[in-house]
């Protein structure tokens, strides 16, 4: 039975999305990938409130709004793609584009 292909946490210089193609889960490059995916949900949540933040302050100007939803957009992003990722390991949706998650350079 052929190992399906993982979807890693991070892009071409092109930004084409990179896949894996390995029989253990252990090897350096999956552990490499676990652990960068560990990170972006880290920031993720560091990024969540501080957007909380920034949308609770009646004092917050344009420039400080944009950037928390620039940062909320690529951690949207990241989140999308490790969700693709484990969902296609476990086989449920299989055969969702990422790309359709794709929010742009960062």
């Amino acid at each position: 039975m052929m190992t399906p292909l993982r979807l890693l946490p991070w892009t071409t210089p092109e930004g084409k999305p990179c896949y894996l193609s390995t029989d253990s889960d252990q090897s350096r490059l999956s552990r490499l990938a676990d652990d960068l995916e560990a990170a972006q949900l880290d920031s993720g949540e560091q990024v969540l409130a501080g957007s909380r933040a920034v949308l609770a302050d009646t004092e917050a100007g344009e420039h400080a709004v944009r950037f928390a939803l620039t940062r909320a957009v690529e951690c949207l992003g990241d989140v999308l793609r490790i969700a693709v990722s484990r969902g296609a390991r476990i086989g449920v949706g299989v055969g969702a584009d990422v790309g359709e998650y794709d929010c742009g350079e960062r």
